[in-house]
């Protein structure tokens, strides 16, 4: 005779659940290990390079000496602020210079 207890069988929603968290248990792992390592991958990324402006269209000359800050588009036109506070509106088409706006500080 076996004098041993038995060990009742688990109810199939109990196996069920207990697979169910063992797998939710390695994705969480999974994901956390994921993460770290993006960061790692970042924070030893180089740094991106320092631009020296906005990028302009071939077509558009700048006048001696001009630095351009910004750039803008509209239908037609194009406007670029320079470093010494003007604004110069080109024409979209002919790429030609078609207004010079000056900047001022005064209310």
């Amino acid at each position: 005779m076996n004098d041993a207890p038995l060990e009742p069988e688990e109810p199939a929603n109990l196996k069920f659940l207990r697979r169910l968290v063992t797998i939710l248990t390695g994705t969480m792992i999974v994901g956390v290990v994921v993460i770290i390592g993006l960061l790692v991958m970042r924070i030893n990324a180089k740094p991106a390079a320092v631009s020296t402006g906005p990028e302009l269209p071939a077509s558009i000359v700048l006048p001696d000496g001009a630095r351009a800050t910004a750039f803008t588009m509209g239908k037609g036109w194009y406007a670029v602020v320079t470093e010494g506070d003007e604004i110069l509106i080109y024409d979209a088409d002919s790429g030609k210079l078609r207004q010079r706006i000056r900047i001022s500080n005064q209310p």
